[in-house]
């Protein structure tokens, strides 16, 4: 007997158990026939997941293989990462995430039949990844104290934390960070055929008290005091493509979802699903927590000068905007795609100050039958002067791109653009800073006294030597240098560079042609750049589609210069395309 079972485009998702009953001569007899899966199709036109593009399905629900975007806006890097939606056991560690998440919905009129909708499954999933209070997936370890688990960037791909997080009885995974717990949604997500992607934006904001407003603070050093906001240099989340029907939307769009609970003023929460037109078009009626997502694409910076902790004021600055870069892996390509656009208008526009006032007056009510020109005003008495106000003009150039272990070269550039001669002091200062803003050891401080005739143009190189920030960068590989005038001198002027130091490069050389269920060998390779020794070195592999379980390799101590050599054996367990991922670990980084 052939059986062929056609489901309904709004039938509940999950594993379904087919029996078949027999009637003859009076006797009844009952057999499991087996069992199956009901996922989203974004193949079927009905489907509220259904994607048009082949290009783009194959992109966001078939790839297994993906690239998270880190560093700073004016250096971006990237690094690859393993989703793994295919491997054997995911699709059933992704229901049980569904099943540990069904009290969400608990006591609501979606307590039964959640399951047929992306956006009430995708609520669970984002609430699951890290806000659920004891089986969420991953945590990110508090005041970035892990010594208790396993490095945040250490980790190469999804699997291993899905497999860690189910083999433990449901308990966190320590630890995580923007990154991982986005690209673990993308991978449940796509699991059950929701297309998905990492998107990462560069200087975001996580502001309490003011939505969209961050304030960052400096003392007469240039040191970065660590205040109630934090300026984070990038931020992962996951965008989903489904239609709501909830917004009656008859086609499928992008939707943001934010897994890392961020703080809101009222407790820690995850956000989402948001439609990213909402947020570029100020709409934030519609959807849920679009406030919150408008304000990290839209905020105001703005820097502040503490006198003897007691007065602020303002600095001149030229300060860069927050969420003006926002970018995903491109479709079909290693390269990434800019797609800022998507959440806001050109910056300056007539369409982006007109969502920007629609926001404004939704977020703060007591704006809500303001003028344009009145919310205007308000904006303008809480930015920063800029430089050219006050006469001068600077910035901080890169001369070289820093390895770890090589010196930091900059490039200090002053104009004076009045035709009169300026006479300044200035206090200059290097701080280690993490991706989410917090600012670390300030380990470099120096003073210099600066003349300009008229007109005049000055460059002064600066150098910071691996030897004074070395023993600091530990595993935040990203630097705060800080150029701010004496404010004796009367106007303050301040300047800064976000500096991303690059890791040594981790050589992989595959030896023979991977085959299925054929034995494969690979070259891993790395060397020791620093004028010392490295200790605990460790090299983790993972193996997509190569091999099951990561590996991990011992490698002691590698003296100055030293390269270490490992060959790797192992055994492609199913067809398709491979990577091998090697991460690099020492006390250093």
């Amino acid at each position: 007997i052939n059986i062929s079972v056609f489901l309904p485009s709004n039938a509940c998702i999950g594993r379904y158990i087919l029996n078949m009953q027999i009637t003859s001569c009076g006797h009844t007899y009952q057999r499991c026939l087996g069992d199956f899966y009901v996922l989203f199709n974004p193949w079927c036109a009905d489907d509220p997941v259904y994607m048009d593009n082949q290009a783009h399905r194959e992109e966001y629900v078939l790839n297994e293989h993906g690239i998270l975007y880190e560093g700073v806006h004016k250096h971006i890097t990237s690094r690859p990462w393993h989703f793994g939606q295919f491997e054997e056991g995911i699709l059933d560690i992704c229901l049980k995430i569904l099943d540990m998440g069904a009290s969400y919905h608990h006591g609501s009129d979606r307590d039964r039949c959640w399951r047929n909708d992306p956006v009430h499954v995708s609520m669970v999933v984002n609430h699951m990844i890290s806000s659920h209070t004891t089986n969420s997936i991953m945590k990110i370890p508090e005041n970035n104290d892990y010594l208790k688990g396993t490095k945040p960037f250490s980790w190469n791909g999804s699997v291993p934390i899905l497999q860690q997080w189910y083999n433990g009885r449901c308990r966190p995974v320590r630890y995580g960070y923007c990154g991982s717990l986005a690209s673990v949604m993308c991978t449940v997500m796509r699991c059950l055929g929701i297309p998905s992607r990492v998107v990462t934006n560069f200087c975001f904001p996580c502001s309490i008290e003011n939505p969209l407003g961050i304030n960052e603070i400096f003392d007469c050093t240039g040191k970065n005091l660590c205040g109630k906001d934090k300026l984070w240099q990038y931020h992962c989340w996951n965008e989903s493509w489904m239609a709501r029907r909830d917004l009656n939307q008859c086609c499928g769009d992008w939707q943001c979802l934010d897994p890392t609970p961020l703080e809101t003023g009222r407790g820690s929460a995850c956000s989402g699903p948001t439609w990213v037109r909402s947020i570029r078009e100020g709409e934030l009626d519609l959807d849920y927590d679009g406030h919150h997502m408008f304000s990290r694409v839209n905020s105001n910076y703005i820097g502040w000068l503490s006198q003897n902790n007691a007065k602020k004021i303002k600095f001149f600055c030229d300060a860069w905007p927050c969420g003006q870069h926002l970018i995903t892996k491109s479709v079909g390509s290693e390269q990434f795609e800019d797609i800022t656009g998507a959440y806001k208008y050109e910056l300056g526009s007539v369409k982006n100050k007109e969502a920007y006032y629609r926001a404004y007056r939704r977020i703060h009510p007591g704006y809500c039958n303001a003028s344009n020109c009145h919310i205007e005003r308000e904006l303008s008495s809480l930015k920063n002067p800029f430089l050219s106000d006050s006469g001068i003009n600077m910035r901080l150039k890169m001369a070289n791109c820093p390895m770890y272990g090589e010196d930091v070269q900059l490039h200090w550039l002053l104009e004076n653009l009045r035709g009169e001669n300026k006479n300044l002091k200035f206090n200059l200062s290097a701080q280690i800073v993490t991706y989410s803003g917090c600012p670390m050891d300030q380990f470099w401080k120096d003073s210099v006294n600066v003349t300009l005739g008229p007109r005049e143009v000055k460059k002064i190189p600066l150098c910071i030597s691996y030897s004074q920030y070395g023993p600091y960068l530990c595993d935040h590989n990203i630097m705060k240098v800080v150029a701010v005038s004496d404010p004796e001198c009367g106007e303050v002027l301040m300047v800064s560079r976000d500096i991303v130091i690059n890791r040594p490069p981790v050589i992989v050389k595959l030896l023979s042609q991977p085959r299925l269920k054929v034995p494969c060998t690979a070259e891993i390779s790395f060397c020791n750049p620093l004028q010392e020794d490295m200790k605990n070195c460790v090299m983790t592999l993972e193996g997509c589609g190569l091999f099951k379980e990561p590996m991990t390799i011992d490698l002691g101590t590698l003296a100055s210069n030293q390269q270490a050599r490992t060959i790797v054996e192992f055994t492609p367990y199913r067809l398709g395309s491979h990577r091998l991922l090697a991460n690099f670990g020492c006390h250093r980084f």
